[in-house]
């Protein structure tokens, strides 16, 4: 996974995480402290994840991000990371770092 910004926010504490690619289904159930696992890079995702409070937004499935986006989660100090694992993948992986015992 690669960090693209919001280096300074990688200390928050995650403690769950959310698969949608839906702005609005992440509105009405992210929640403060939780993952964002999303294939969209619009402008939209900060803004989204800054109002629910998410510890950072994984970007799934390798795509290409704007600048402007990289740009806004900097200046935010917003965690934005790339994967190019697909969201079913990384997902499984992060549950098995987060919780498997």
């Amino acid at each position: 996974m690669q960090v693209l910004a919001g280096e300074r926010g990688l200390d928050r504490e995650v403690n769950s995480g959310y698969c949608t690619d839906l702005i609005s289904d992440f509105m009405a159930n992210g929640t403060p402290g939780c993952l964002w696992l999303t294939l969209q890079t619009h402008m939209n995702v900060v803004a989204v994840a800054l109002l629910a409070g998410a510890a950072g937004v994984v970007l799934t499935g390798g795509r290409g991000i704007p600048p402007e986006v990289c740009r806004k989660a900097e200046a935010e100090g917003l965690p934005l990371l790339h994967t190019s694992f697909n969201t079913f993948e990384i997902a499984g992986r992060l549950y098995h770092l987060l919780y498997a015992q």
